[in-house]
C-alpha cells in the first residue's frame, strides 16, 4: 500500500525558508521526499545543508517579497529548473509592533504587502501550473491572530485574519479543480518575529502560563502538519486553518 505522506517527485516552493518556521517546514517536506525551492532575501545555506542532508534536492532563489515584483520570476525559475510546482508554502512574513494609536502608515503597508498581498499574488502565479495539471497544494501560514486580536500588532493581526479568509476563498474556487488550499496557524514559536516577546520577562512568563504544553514551539513542531497538508493524505481537506499551538486555543 502506498504511503499517503510520501512527497517523492514533488516540488515545493517555501518562502521565508532561511530560518525559523520556514526552515522547519522545508526540512520536513524534504524528509518526506520533496524537492525544495527556498525563497528568501538572506542566506539559505543552512537550510540547503539540512535539506540535502535529508537526501532531497535544493534550489535557492534570492528575492525580497516586500513587493510583488519577484513573483513571476520565482515561478518562472522554478518551472524552468524543475518543470512543476506541486506545493507552495506562503511563510514569509514580518511584524511591526506599536500601540494602535501610534501605528504608522509605513508600518501598516510594509506588513500588509509581504504578509497578504505578495502571498496572494504568488499563489495566483503558482496556481496557473497547478490548475493546468489538476492538482496542487497551497499552504498558507496564518497565526493565532487569525482567531484573536492580540495587542500592539494591528497590521499583523489584519494580515493574518486576511490570510485565513483568503485560504477559504481560494479553497471554494479551486477545490473542484484539484487544488487544496489550507493554512497552518502556529502558536507561539521560537522565531525572529517573537524575539522581543521572549526577551521580555513579563510577556514571556504570561505567554508560557497560557500554553498547556508549557513551552514555546520549535520550528520542528510544525513539520508534521505541513507534510500532512502537502500530501495526498489531505486530498479531501479544503479551506481549513489548522492550529499548531501547544493547546493555546483550547485554554
Amino acid at each position: 500500500m502506498a504511503n499517503p505522506f510520501d512527497l517523492s517527485g514533488r516540488t515545493a516552493v517555501v518562502t521565508g525558508a532561511n530560518t525559523g518556521i520556514g526552515q522547519g517546514i522545508a526540512v520536513a517536506l524534504a524528509q518526506a521526499g520533496a524537492t525544495i525551492v527556498a525563497v528568501g532575501r538572506s542566506s539559505m545555506d543552512e537550510t540547503g545543508a539540512l535539506v540535502r542532508q535529508a537526501g532531497a534536492e535544493f534550489h535557492a532563489i534570492a528575492a525580497d517579497l516586500g513587493s510583488i515584483d519577484p513573483v513571476k520570476p520565482i515561478v518562472a525559475e522554478t518551472l524552468k529548473t524543475f518543470g512543476s510546482i506541486d506545493i507552495l508554502v506562503n511563510n514569509a512574513g514580518i511584524v511591526r509592533r506599536a500601540d494602535a494609536i501610534d501605528f504608522t502608515e509605513e508600518d501598516w503597508d510594509a506588513v500588509m504587502s509581504i504578509n497578504l498581498k505578495t502571498a496572494f499574488f504568488l499563489t495566483q502565479a503558482a496556481a496557473h501550473n497547478m490548475l493546468e495539471k489538476g492538482r496542487g497544494k497551497v499552504i498558507n501560514i496564518a497565526s493565532m491572530l487569525s482567531f484573536q486580536g492580540g495587542i500592539r500588532i494591528p497590521s499583523y493581526t489584519a494580515s493574518k485574519s486576511g490570510i485565513a479568509g483568503l485560504t477559504k476563498l481560494l479553497a471554494c474556487e479551486w477545490a473542484v479543480k484539484g487544488v487544496n488550499v489550507n493554512a497552518i496557524a502556529p502558536g507561539y514559536f521560537v522565531t525572529n518575529n517573537t524575539m522581543a516577546l521572549r526577551e521580555d520577562p513579563e510577556r514571556n512568563s504570561s505567554i508560557l502560563a497560557r500554553i498547556p504544553a508549557g513551552r514555546w514551539g520549535s520550528p520542528a513542531d510544525i513539520g508534521g502538519a505541513a507534510v500532512f497538508l502537502a500530501s495526498s493524505a489531505s486530498d479531501y481537506v479544503h479551506g481549513t486553518v489548522l492550529p499548531v499551538d501547544g493547546g493555546w486555543l483550547a485554554r
